[in-house]
């Protein structure tokens, strides 16, 4: 994209063949995922530009934000907010081989969805097809709902092929329809979790693979805690076992229950809960506290970056975070909280929602409750507060899985194969070989 749409860093290299990434928001604090699959792909030799249809609304950024190279630039997020740049693209557009092609496709889409947003999708497309970079070969879409969108158009109106990234609630709360349509279109979508790729692939035309592709993680930045976790057990109201919980303040997080397990816990056992994240639902989970006579023992801590979340993980004795299936559909893949809070050897406690099974499993590196289970969460938190022995044997198991299946050099390997245009047959057999173990 040109500079004008702003915050472009590094150097450019217009004449080189490169990919296009299209993202909902960039930099975002609860994306940690994203930027470090983009700096690793930099680092296999990729050459990447990255637009976003949002500008950030936190200035604070983690430090993997600082090594990505890609320049960064910016789609109008609201039509009227830039009119003339707009209508400069419809009508360079509008004169290339494939905009009769994408301007059919809007009106197939619109009876289903005849709604401003649908049409703003298109506008953003014509900037993005307009302005695309010099040498840009590729498009790729984080997240199969609104990113998939624009970049359908566009890559109609570019002549350029596309794939897609789909994750959580992208998958959850897109109608099938949408989702058929966009997986015909793309030469291939990888997802993050089983429970993710089993929908799309029911979903997808015969041609059109959906490959599951963990995130993994950075194993060199999420090293394992030097020395073991103090042996708190609830009985020393002066040291009290440090419950940690990580995750934005969403329905399909579950903290409301997390909440209300808490105060069922026994009089006698000493904890504190450090909670990390923003979200729409912080002022009523801080009421519901006050309401259950906790709120004395609950950290709420707002969003904070990637070291300062590391210290929060090294710092505490117990992860928990109760995922569900939100009134709408939405829900989690698997959380990348999840595995970054086993990579330290915590043990954990969640439940059996979205990927979460796929990497916790019940009594042997963690624990699992059904969701919406007040109860059996404060059965399942009170049995590892007051057995030290029993949060390291879990948190080990945990960080042994961690260390095995969810490196993320091997997810990065498979998808630069499937860049490059290796062939995606070997890199779903490779991704296949690596889940099935």
């Amino acid at each position: 994209m040109p500079r004008r749409t702003g915050e472009a860093r590094g150097p450019a290299s217009p004449t080189r063949a490169c990919a296009v990434f299209v993202l909902k928001g960039y930099p975002r604090l609860s994306e940690t995922f994203i930027a470090e699959e983009i700096l690793g792909l930099e680092r296999r030799g990729f050459d990447i530009r990255i637009v976003a249809l949002r500008r950030p609304t936190d200035d604070r950024t983690h430090p993997v934000h600082a090594e990505v190279r890609a320049p960064v630039g910016y789609l109008p997020e609201y039509l009227h907010d830039a009119p003339l740049r707009v209508l400069a693209a419809w009508r360079r557009v509008r004169r290339r081989p494939g905009y009769r092609a994408a301007r059919a496709q809007l009106l197939r889409d619109l009876p289903r969805d005849p709604t401003r947003n649908r049409l703003r999708r298109f506008g953003q497309a014509l900037v993005l097809a307009d302005e695309l970079p010099d040498g840009a070969s590729h498009l790729h879409a984080h997240f199969i709902h609104t990113p998939a969108s624009v970049v359908r158009y566009a890559s109609l109106m570019a002549g350029l092929p596309w794939t897609c990234s789909a994750h959580a609630k992208d998958i959850w709360t897109s109608p099938d329809r949408d989702l058929a349509d966009k997986l015909a279109a793309a030469l291939w979508t990888v997802t993050c979790t089983r429970a993710g790729r089993d929908r799309l692939d029911a979903l997808a035309p015969p041609g059109r693979p959906v490959l599951l592709n963990y995130h993994g993680l950075s194993l060199d930045r999420f090293r394992p805690l030097p020395t073991p976790r103090p042996r708190r057990d609830g009985g020393d109201v002066g040291d009290p076992v440090r419950i940690l919980c990580v995750g934005r303040a969403v329905p399909k997080k579950g903290l409301d229950t997390l909440l209300d397990a808490l105060a069922l816990l026994p009089p006698g056992r000493h904890w504190r809960l450090a909670h990390v994240g923003g979200g729409p639902e912080l002022a009523n989970l801080k009421a519901r506290a006050a309401a259950l006579g906790i709120a004395a023992r609950v950290d709420w801590l707002g969003p904070r970056d990637q070291a300062a979340v590391l210290d929060s993980y090294r710092a505490a004795d117990l992860f928990a975070l109760p995922c569900r299936v939100a009134g709408d559909g939405d829900r989690d893949g698997l959380p990348n909280v999840v595995v970054e809070a086993q990579s330290q050897g915590l043990a954990v406690v969640s439940t059996a929602v979205g990927g979460v099974p796929e990497l916790v499993e019940d009594g042997t590196n963690g624990r699992l409750v059904p969701p919406d289970d007040a109860p059996a969460l404060a059965a399942a938190i009170d049995e590892l507060v007051a057995d030290p022995d029993r949060r390291r044997a879990l948190g080990r198991a945990g960080q042994a899985r961690v260390a095995r299946h969810f490196d993320s050099a091997a997810s990065l390997d498979a998808l630069a194969r499937l860049f490059h245009g290796v062939g995606v047959g070997a890199a779903a057999a490779d991704i296949a070989e690596a889940a099935a173990e």
